[in-house]
C-alpha cells in the first residue's frame, strides 16, 4: 500500500493535512529515513509523521490566569471552564480568555501548538470543555462528532415548574432576524435536539439534566424558552437573573471515545458555588 493510502485510509489523516504536513516543514519517515507520500509501505515497516509547526492568530497571547484540569493525556486536555469568561479571545473580549491561559500552560509544560477547543461554551457558560493537543487530534475530534462519539451532559435550573419528568425538544433552530446573537425557534431552522429530565422542583425551579444530540448555537437556551421556561438568570431569552448573574447552565459531563487509545473515556465537573448557592436557596 503507498504511505498516502495508508495514512488516508487507515489512519484518517485528511488530504489537506498531508499536503500541509508536506508543504508545511513537517515531514514522513519511514524506519526514520524521510520519505513522499507515495512510497510503498512493506510489512514491519515503522511510520512517523512530524506534524508542522502550528501557527497562532495575533490575539492568542498567553496569559498566566488559574486553570483547572479534569483530565489530560499526551493528545487530550479536558479543562473546568468557569462562568463569566470567554472561550476565545474576540473584539469585545481581547484578553483573559481560557485560550489565553491554557496557552500560558502550554508554555509551562513545553507545547507550541495553538488551542483546539473540540466544543465551545457560552461566556456565562461553565463546566467541562475538550480541547485537543494538535491539529491531528483535532481532526480526528472532528470525525468523531460526526460519528456520534462525543456525548455532552448539562446541568440547568429552568423558572418554573416543568411538567412531565423528562421528554425531548425537537424544534429547528435559526437566527432572530435584526441580530447577530439572538436565536429562535423557527420552521426554517436547522435541526436541533435536546434531551431532557427533570432532577428536582422547587420554590418555582426545575433542576434538569439535558443531553444534547445537536450542537447549535444557544441550543438549550433556545429550547427551554421556547416551552416558556427559559435558564434563571438568562435575561437575554427572558430569565430573572436577580438569584444569580449568569444563565444557570452548567457542562456536568463530556463522554468521548479517546482517538489513539479507542476505549470510552467520562469526564465530570462538579457544579460551581454560585449553582448551589441559587439550590441551597431553593430549599431553605
Amino acid at each position: 500500500m503507498l504511505l498516502r493510502e495508508f495514512l488516508h485510509k487507515e489512519k484518517r489523516f485528511s488530504r489537506r493535512l498531508l499536503t500541509t504536513t508536506k508543504f508545511s516543514g513537517g515531514g514522513l519517515y519511514v524506519n526514520d529515513q524521510e520519505v513522499t507520500v507515495r512510497y510503498v509501505l512493506q510489512k514491519g515497516d515503522n511510520v512517523t509523521v512530524k506534524l508542522p509547526k502550528e501557527v497562532k492568530g495575533d490575539r492568542m497571547v498567553p496569559e498566566q490566569m488559574a486553570l483547572t484540569i479534569l483530565y489530560e493525556d499526551e493528545h487530550v486536555l479536558v479543562v473546568d471552564k468557569r462562568p463569566n469568561m470567554s472561550v476565545i479571545p474576540s473584539s469585545d473580549h481581547p484578553n483573559g480568555t481560557l485560550a489565553n491561559a491554557i496557552l500560558y500552560y502550554y508554555d509551562q509544560i513545553g507545547i507550541s501548538n495553538t488551542v483546539h477547543f473540540v466544543n465551545r461554551l457560552d461566556r456565562d457558560t461553565s463546566g467541562a470543555l475538550l480541547i485537543a493537543k494538535d491539529r491531528f487530534t483535532h481532526h480526528l475530534f472532528s470525525l468523531a462528532q460526526q460519528e456520534n462519539l462525543i456525548h455532552r451532559q448539562y446541568t440547568a435550573i429552568a423558572e418554573g415548574v416543568i411538567i412531565p419528568d423528562s421528554g425531548t425538544i425537537n424544534e429547528p433552530i435559526a437566527r432572530k432576524e435584526g441580530s447577530i446573537i439572538e436565536r429562535i425557534v423557527h420552521p426554517n431552522g436547522q435541526r436541533a435536539v435536546t434531551h431532557f429530565k427533570v432532577e428536582d422542583r422547587s420554590d418555582g425551579h426545575t433542576l434538569l439534566s439535558l443531553k444534547l444530540e445537536t450542537g447549535r448555537t444557544h441550543q438549550i437556551r433556545v429550547h427551554l424558552a421556547s416551552l416558556g421556561h427559559p435558564l434563571l438568570g438568562d435575561s437575554l431569552y427572558g430569565g430573572n437573573d436577580k438569584q444569580i448573574n449568569r444563565q444557570a447552565l452548567h457542562s456536568t459531563m463530556l463522554t468521548f471515545i479517546h482517538p489513539f487509545l479507542e476505549k470510552q473515556v467520562e469526564v465530570c465537573s462538579p457544579l460551581p458555588p454560585d449553582f448551589k448557592d441559587v439550590l441551597n436557596r431553593s430549599h431553605d
